[in-house]
């Protein structure tokens, strides 16, 4: 890897220093490099290997404060999941709806950094499509290698739109190389729905390429194979089904149909399992077999992060040099009390007082944390949901802490990086998928088998409080569907697309009104720097007169 990094970076910075009309960035045009470079197989690796550190770049930027724009969009806009405290640079405000502060706009309303990406996709597939497979002579299975090499540069170029699409709807549409993007034209934005058959045609076309397993070990879930893209598939069905009409709350069902089908082969084919709750911190290093797709960020391969989701909650029990009481952000405790509550765990845990059953519980329990015994303050009597133990310290104050990430790595004395993988896709997140089908398909008993089947699996106890779908409603369970994917994907970069798909929204987002839902006020406007130069970009339409 170190002797391709000078290789790579040559990539990266020829992708940096070209734009198109300063909102699309586009490859050199006239590099001699370009011209030297898509000779050997060794080329090609090292182009493919870029165009990952682009899309890595594109998911982990953000703002002056360094917050990862992916778990923004994904989980810090709701407010419901957890606090961005105040630090200079307004990011609160999204919390409140208001997406127009200065500081955040100019970096989350920029799609430049997707683009890059998209860019060095649509290089690759040009000049990896013109190559002769006697090129790759270093390689065993040239075929193989060329079409992996294709297959990862469509899933990534879809993987993009279907980001940029989720935050901005409407977007515009780069399919090809400029050879003079100086001169190119200035694109506007082209409908959701020509971005999301984009994606699925982009899909499809991957899927046809790549397979189920790797050709290397150290490849394997942070470079795309066909699992990956049959993930992204079943987050692109459900989102085109549930917001392709904002005014109706019915799903295309067609396309319900697609999703069923594309994780029904992901069960069948992909080889993928559920972690055992006894390594539960391992889905989160990363490369369990709970996971599907990550991006790459271990410490392992020099990968590692000061800037990771997790360092922004974390504090001195798990960085010495962090304060042992302040995190810029911090769990809500109105979504632990909505999202985890005491299970009933049999007639001996309860006692008859003056005419009533009670816990017999006491307030505070030791738990086995990290290597040593720590005493913690049961929320509501107790909880005993493996994910509340295990992701949640400092239940007992009004800040509680989120250490579902926290594999830290030192470096120096007053640095670290935390060596936690990017998780993207993973298997949980397609079963949970199947209880969201099976609704929108009015089959209650499913649903509600599936999500009994997560909250039994992660708590020994919720067997005595099973959800009955013949006592409860259509859309009770799908609030407690959501709730479920609150618990298993909290801080994955899903939860607010879950809000919007399901149109549970109303119950976790105070600012957001039918009213602005209809209008599309759920995406981002785009920041004034990309109208500089280009005349044919227009504002997102609910943001039109208010920035």
């Amino acid at each position: 890897m170190k002797t391709k990094l000078i290789q790579i970076l040559s990539l990266l910075l020829f992708a940096s220093l070209c734009s198109c009309k300063d909102f699309l960035e586009e490859f050199p045009r006239n590099s001699t490099h370009v011209g030297e470079f898509w000779q050997s197989a060794d080329d090609v690796s090292s182009a493919v290997a870029g165009n990952y550190a682009l899309l890595r770049d594109a998911v982990t930027s953000g703002n002056a404060s360094n917050v990862p724009r992916y778990y923004l969009y994904g989980d810090g806009v709701p407010a419901s999941y957890f606090e961005i405290q105040y630090s200079g640079d307004g990011l609160e405000g999204v919390q409140t709806g208001d997406f127009t502060w200065r500081y955040t706009i100019e970096s989350y309303g920029d799609w430049t950094k997707y683009y890059k990406a998209i860019a060095m996709s649509n290089l690759i597939l040009e000049k990896v499509s013109a190559m002769d497979v006697e090129s790759f002579t270093q390689v065993n299975n040239p075929m193989r290698f060329k079409n992996e090499a294709l297959g990862q540069a469509y899933f990534i170029r879809a993987l993009c739109y279907f980001m940029l699409t989720r935050v901005w709807g409407d977007v515009p549409l780069v399919l090809h190389s400029e050879e003079d993007p100086i001169g190119a034209q200035q694109l506007g934005r082209r409908p959701k729905s020509e971005i999301l058959s984009q994606v699925e045609g982009d899909c499809h076309r991957a899927a046809g390429l790549l397979d189920w397993s790797y050709s290397s070990q150290g490849a394997a879930k942070v470079t795309a194979n066909k699992g990956a893209v049959y993930a992204l598939l079943a987050h692109m069905y459900l989102w085109r089904a549930t917001t392709t009409e904002l005014a109706s709350a019915e799903p295309i069902m067609s396309d319900v149909n697609s999703a069923d089908s594309t994780i029904a082969a992901i069960k069948s084919f992909g080889g993928y399992a559920q972690v055992d709750t006894a390594n539960y911190y391992r889905t989160f290093v990363g490369k369990s077999s709970d996971g599907i797709f990550e991006i790459a960020a271990s410490e392992e391969h020099l990968e590692g992060s000061s800037t990771h989701i997790g360092m922004f909650f974390l504090r001195e029990a798990h960085v010495p040099f962090y304060s042992a009481t302040y995190s810029r952000f911090f769990v809500k405790p109105t979504y632990l009390s909505q999202h985890y509550k005491p299970m009933p765990t049999g007639p001996e845990d309860w006692v008859w007082v003056d005419g009533h059953w009670w816990w017999n519980e006491p307030a505070w329990r030791w738990d086995w944390i990290e290597g040593q015994w720590v005493l913690q303050q049961v929320m509501n009597d107790r909880v005993t949901d493996v994910r509340y133990l295990k992701n949640f310290t400092d239940l007992g104050g009004s800040q509680p802490t989120c250490i579902k990430y926290h594999n830290v790595v030192p470096i120096t004395q007053n640095s670290v990086r935390l060596s936690n993988n990017l998780i993207i896709f993973r298997y949980s997140d397609m079963l949970l998928l199947e209880a969201e089908i099976a609704l929108y398909k009015n089959n209650l008993q499913k649903a509600a088998d599936i999500i009994n089947g997560f909250r039994e699996r992660n708590d020994p106890y919720a067997k005595w409080s099973p959800i009955d779908w013949t006592t409860t409603t259509k859309d009770n369970l799908m609030y407690e569907y959501v709730i479920e994917r609150g618990r298993e994907l909290y801080l994955e970069g899903h939860n607010y697309y879950d809000l919007i798909r399901t149109r549970q929204y109303p119950q976790f987002i105070t600012w957001l009104s039918p009213a602005r839902f209809v209008q599309g006020g759920f995406y981002w406007p785009v920041s004034p720097n990309l109208f500089k130069n280009n005349p044919n970009l227009t504002q997102t339409s609910y943001w039109i007169g208010k920035i």
